[in-house]
């Protein structure tokens, strides 16, 4: 199962998933209600598929093999993360949660809940289990202990399960550069939002920023020592322990109560450190280029074929492949099978079922 906070991701997740050679299905309230229970029936009954939704879906759902639940997007509250997370491993067998989160799911949360009807204490209380949630998020310690912790409950000992624990995170002194952080907020007026403050550490002196007077503030340039990303998870993780929050329909940072010791230097933060991921693989080509016009030539035939192909399977077209990968073979003209399988979405069952249709239509570069 795959949670999506809108409709529009749950429909660009699962089409990923199906270009994956993955049997995806998408679920969400603009659907028809037919399409939705037919996916919804499907997913109960046939193995191997995945049920991408929005939270509309799993509500008295009671499948109890499902091995893996990944967030795509932030849930709203601690509650509901253990709610979605729970329609896994219930016939007690390993099951995985995964979840993946940046600063504009912690934003749109936010918004969703100055935007709500409800009343001053109904919004007061949702911000509350939003920060919850975030400080879950960050961890350095055990996850079972906290979640459960949440619900009062306590765990004596580390589950010895979960990430921070099978996998301890690195954690720095974040105490200057949370100084550093929350100095730009005050000196920008507390009416900026994340890449213009970013901006400001890293001296880089815009239009926007001369404007308003900050290439000028104390602050400005001090940054350096961070890349831009670095500084991105400092101030997600000073959101996400209440030190700063996001205000307005600019998404302004504004400082809390909560940061005034740190200023003051009479408290240490200590932050988790980015993990470094797999750098994807080079020899895949990418096409993020407009087409020539003789590319363009090329890529509509192509188009053509994949349109036989997928009526011919009576599967949409982007289940063949997908506009990207055809445009990488108008661009580099692959003359074989192999130099097909080196373009990014074409592996080997792919090349294996559509590559000589493709191939057939290829030619010589002009």
């Amino acid at each position: 199962m795959v949670y999506c906070l809108s409709r529009k991701k749950v429909e660009e997740a699962a089409e990923w998933l199906t270009s994956k050679g993955r049997v995806a299905l998408a679920y969400h309230a603009g659907m028809p209600v037919e399409k939705r229970n037919e996916h919804q029936q499907r997913f109960l009954r046939e193995e191997g598929v995945i049920i991408v939704a929005t939270i509309a879906f799993g509500m008295g759902i009671d499948k109890p093999d499902v091995r893996f639940v990944a967030h795509l997007s932030l849930p709203k509250s601690m509650e509901s993360y253990y709610q979605e997370t729970g329609r896994a491993g219930r016939d007690g067998e390993p099951a995985n949660a995964w979840m993946a989160y940046g600063m504009q799911d912690m934003v749109m949360q936010r918004q969703m809940v100055e935007n709500s009807e409800g009343n001053d204490a109904y919004k007061q209380v949702q911000i509350q289990k939003l920060n919850a949630l975030l400080g879950y998020c960050e961890l350095v310690t055990c996850r079972r202990q906290t979640i459960l912790a949440y619900f009062n409950e306590h765990l004596a000992e580390p589950c010895g399960n979960c990430d921070n624990c099978l996998t301890p995170p690195i954690t720095w002194d974040g105490t200057r550069a949370a100084q550093k952080a929350l100095s730009t907020v005050y000196r920008c007026d507390q009416r900026f939002g994340v890449t213009y403050l970013i901006n400001v550490l890293l001296g880089k002196s815009d239009e926007r920023i001369k404007r308003f007077g900050h290439d000028k503030v104390s602050t400005f340039g001090i940054g350096t020592e961070l890349t831009a990303t670095q500084w991105k998870g400092v101030f997600r993780q000073l959101i996400a322990m209440n030190y700063l929050r996001v205000e307005g329909d600019y998404n302004s940072l504004k400082l809390t109560p909560q940061c005034r010791p740190i200023l003051k230097g009479q408290q240490q933060v200590q932050l988790r450190e980015l993990r470094k991921t797999k750098a994807s693989k080079t020899s895949k080509v990418t096409a993020t280029i407009d087409l020539s016009p003789s590319d363009l030539a090329q890529f509509e035939a192509l188009k053509e074929v994949r349109l036989e192909l997928a009526k011919e399977q009576n599967v949409p077209a982007y289940v063949i492949c997908h506009d990207a990968s055809l445009k990488a073979v108008a661009i580099s003209r692959p003359e074989t099978l192999e130099q097909l399988s080196q373009i990014s979405g074409f592996g080997e069952s792919k090349v294996g079922k559509y590559g000589n249709q493709l191939l057939a239509v290829v030619e010589a570069k002009p």
